[in-house]
């Protein structure tokens, strides 16, 4: 992987590199807009970067990359490499972006670290950045070679065949190929990404869980509107567009199904733990295992604020009661019915089947608590996987 003389700087940079990297990544988007301004009105979350939850994302991925090509020499880091390749497919990034990348990120470290950069750095650092961009343009370019598209061309019409209001801010839209050809094919888990024209004239991009079975000719994302005080944020710009604006009948542009969380095919047990929004993808997964008469046990479990809050509740109780050998367990912070847990969700009385698989999706110390208590279990690390909604901050901030 990394030249042994290029793994030598890159360790004894390491420190400083990684003290600085949040630096580096702010002033890095501020170039990258100021070149180009399309991409953060047509490409990038306006609402991440305003938050500055992308540049926390960008410095964690890079930091991590660096950190394994030091201390694992002989691998790759392959597990978060896929997740932003599926993410940067869902986009339709291509292999030219990230010339245009490199030219502002190494712009950025030269400016940050000052003397510091040496061309000896600054060639090791180089070896770092394209190991990373020619490991994620190969993913990349394999996964719109699945799904037969063109590099980048992932977007297609769509109709809004029905919608569906579940809570008072999470709207479920049922949705049709527009030119009438069959839906393409996914994998339980995957999201699709949903492109809108604001009223300013930006075209903004979110990805969404497909919360149907992989076997119905509609597809459906549920929608949660994003309230800006309740997240630490400003308010959801597609979130709460395509809440107040999209009908039925109206058309979307929505990409191909991406995602690397998905249901593997297996007869073990499988366990599905999710918060908030975060069933959405354990609602496909649960209607594919129903579809397909999994016999072995499923644990459901889900957290929220309360049932009214509870998105797709009554579906999550019915695909549980048709398998075979499924239990389904929720907690909620206020007005817990009777057989439903109060607070946060805890496995202290939740058996956990040997064997098992488990699946998480939430909020990120929800999933950390979570995988802690499976640990404790005795299910093994690789059998956790996860899915978070919006940047990727596990690593940033692990």
């Amino acid at each position: 992987m990394l030249s042994e003389k290029s793994t030598d700087t890159v360790r004894a940079t390491l420190p400083a590199v990684g003290a600085a990297i949040g630096d580096i990544t702010d002033l890095f988007y501020t170039k990258l807009f100021a070149a180009h301004p399309e991409l953060l009105r047509d490409l990038f979350n306006r609402g991440n970067q305003s938050a500055g939850l992308q540049q926390q994302a960008l410095a964690g991925s890079v930091a991590a990359f660096a950190t394994h090509l030091v201390d694992h020499p002989d691998t790759r880091p392959d597990v978060m490499l896929r997740r932003i390749a599926h993410k940067h497919a869902s986009l339709g990034v291509t292999r030219e972006q990230y010339a245009v990348v490199h030219l502002h990120l190494f712009a950025a470290i030269a400016e940050v670290l000052g003397e510091a950069v040496t061309p000896e750095v600054a060639e090791a650092w180089d070896e770092v950045y394209w190991l990373m961009a020619n490991a994620l343009i190969s993913l990349e370019e394999r996964l719109y070679a699945e799904q037969q598209v063109l590099a980048g061309d992932v977007w297609r019409t769509w109709t809004v065949a029905a919608r569906v209001e579940e809570t008072a801010d999470c709207t479920t839209f049922h949705l049709v190929p527009a030119d009438g050809a069959p839906a393409p094919s996914f994998t339980p888990g995957q999201y699709v990404s949903v492109q809108v024209e604001l009223a300013d004239g930006a075209r903004q991009i979110r990805q969404y869980s497909l919360s149907s079975a992989p076997g119905s000719p509609v597809r459906s994302i549920t929608v949660k509107r994003v309230h800006g005080a309740a997240a630490a944020g400003p308010d959801g710009e597609v979130s709460n567009h395509l809440h107040a604006r999209i009908a039925t009948g109206d058309a979307l542009r929505v990409s191909a199904p991406y995602g690397d969380l998905v249901l593997r095919d297996s007869t073990a047990p499988v366990l599905l733990a999710s918060a908030g929004i975060g069933c959405t993808p354990m609602l496909s997964m649960l209607e594919h295992l129903a579809d397909t008469g999994h016999a072995a046990p499923v644990t459901v479990l889900h957290a929220d604020r309360s049932p009214a809050d509870h998105a797709l509740r009554a579906d999550h109780r019915a695909l549980t009661h048709k398998l075979a050998a499924a239990s389904a367990r929720f907690w909620y912070e206020a007005a817990a019915e009777p057989g439903d847990g109060e607070g946060r969700l805890d496995l202290a009385e939740v058996a956990v089947a040997p064997g098992t698989t488990a699946y998480l999706c939430g909020p990120l110390p929800f999933m950390r608590s979570v995988r802690a208590q499976l640990l404790a279990k005795g299910v093994p690390a690789a059998d956790i996987h996860y899915e978070v909604f919006g940047p990727d901050l596990w690593l940033a901030s692990a």
